[in-house]
């Protein structure tokens, strides 16, 4: 394998990222990479062990230190640009990675900086034997992007830690204090078929930024399966259509970028959806302005055919989900300027053979409210005579007024910057959330380098901001 960032460092964190860009770790498919970690364990005559989830706990003792925890995620949220759709299979190929001035990505795709470069760092941190630092933990856990299955699967019994350091944010010289607590779920409505004959063209909703479905919620970007559905609606008020296909996004986590839908028209009604379309797009285009820069909102004419569509009860049953379900920021925090307490995000939508299904991904900063709102789309569900299913939930970590760790982590970064951290609240969940629950006593911080735009393929890693922030980690363990 030829490396492109030998030339990085520092060196072993940046090879170490390098290996595991390697390694396909899809959500739900971390067996290789998980497989990867014992044997880095094994090479390195460290204690390990690795669960039936795949989580993988090593321990590299220090003698006469106490143990802290490192944690961070194998896993990665798997998007590729919509020109790379047929070029790149995340489940075998390598992440094809580049360097470009400070930042470095991966052609086409999702770079897997979240949670790879925590990783990185904790491989390093095990490999080498000149660093004065505590007794290791090092928690690597599967499954974080998929409702955090690792990190609740696992027992927490066999650590010996009481302060836990997770990797897991993108924002270099914050420390976290607290995240949100969250829930998957699926809300289908049953679909029937019936054969129609027309015109088939595809409406198309592409170039939107899309982004953490938690840390970009706030930045108003548009959900590409919510407008598509509002364009449906838009042209159902203007002329009869049948739903052949619908379809869009990739992963609840990210706000959609991508959708579109197949319907069949009459011949008679073609000059009537593209007058509708045209006129419509550069409507809600005009409502992104400064926001969506690059959104288009098109339809595509395709051949005559004849095909199965969705009855119209059912496209009515499909729209109705579309055009009533929240969208984004439900509200904002009375007490954190800035940050957003509960929020809702579809990132999911799949048109099958019997039923229709969203799959939405709500966050809060208050258990309360997050299933409050979870009652209202169970409602709203139920009344489009559909099924709703919550798929996971998983607890908010919450603020703790008193942190030794986090006063060390805070003096650390002084020391070091001449500044203080910013210490704030954090809307995505985090693994936090679930070892603040099931390890008494446990005291936690968080915090990482310089990620921009996870979960979508213009992910970014900036290059000084990792080394800076692997110092600033090996720091931190000195003075514990």
């Amino acid at each position: 394998m030829e490396r492109v960032l030998s030339q990085l460092k520092p060196e072993k964190v940046f090879r170490y990222f390098e290996e595991i860009s390697q390694i396909p770790r899809q959500s739900g498919k971390c067996d290789r990479i998980s497989e990867y970690v014992v044997r880095f364990a094994k090479e390195h005559g460290l204690w390990h062990m690795q669960d039936e989830l795949g989580n993988v706990l090593i321990r590299k003792e220090t003698e006469g230190r106490p143990y802290v925890i490192l944690q961070g995620h194998m896993d990665m949220v798997c998007e590729k640009s919509y020109d790379y759709e047929a070029k790149h299979d995340f489940g075998k190929d390598p992440l094809k990675l580049c360097v470009l001035d400070d930042l470095i990505y991966a052609k086409g795709t999702s770079l897997g900086a979240d949670d790879g470069i925590a990783v990185a760092y904790m491989l390093s941190i095990l490999e080498d034997d000149t660093l004065d630092v505590p007794s290791i933990e090092a928690l690597f856990t599967v499954d974080e992007e998929d409702g955090m299955k690792g990190a609740i699967g696992f027992d927490t019994s066999v650590l010996k830690g009481r302060y836990l350091i997770n990797l897991d944010h993108e924002i270099a010289g914050e420390l976290l204090t607290c995240s949100a607590g969250g829930k998957r779920v699926k809300c289908s409505v049953p679909v029937t078929y019936e054969e129609v004959s027309g015109i088939a063209y595809d409406i198309i909703v592409c170039g939107l930024a899309g982004g953490h479905s938690g840390m970009e919620i706030d930045k108003g970007r548009g959900n590409a399966n919510l407008i598509l559905g509002r364009m449906l609606h838009t042209i159902t008020k203007n002329m009869p259509f049948s739903l052949r296909y619908i379809g869009g996004g990739l992963n609840d986590t990210s706000i959609c970028r991508e959708a579109k839908a197949e319907i069949i028209i009459d011949e008679k009604y073609i000059d009537t959806l593209e007058t509708v379309v045209e006129k419509y797009s550069h409507i809600i285009c005009d409502e992104f302005e400064g926001i969506e820069e690059n959104m288009m909102i098109y339809a595509e004419n395709k051949d005559a055919d004849t095909c199965m569509c969705v009855t119209p009860d059912s496209k009515k049953r499909i729209g109705f989900m579309l055009n009533t379900i929240p969208d984004g920021i439900i509200k904002m925090s009375r007490n954190n300027e800035g940050l957003v307490r509960t929020s809702l995000n579809s990132g999911i939508m799949k048109l099958g053979d019997t039923e229709f299904v969203l799959i939405t991904n709500m966050r809060s900063l208050a258990e309360s409210e997050k299933d409050a709102l979870a009652d209202k789309i169970e409602y709203l569900v139920e009344s489009a005579g559909g099924k709703y299913t919550e798929e996971y939930d998983y607890p908010a970590w919450e603020y703790q007024p008193e942190s030794k760790l986090r006063d060390i982590a805070f003096e650390v970064y002084q020391n070091m910057y001449g500044k203080n951290p910013r210490l704030r609240g954090f809307h995505a969940g985090l693994e936090c959330g679930v070892f603040f629950k099931k390890i008494e006593g446990v005291d936690i911080i968080s915090f990482g380098p310089d990620i921009m735009n996870i979960h979508t393929p213009k992910e970014r890693l900036s290059i000084s901001s990792a080394a800076s922030v692997y110092e600033y980690l090996l720091e931190i363990l000195k003075s514990i």
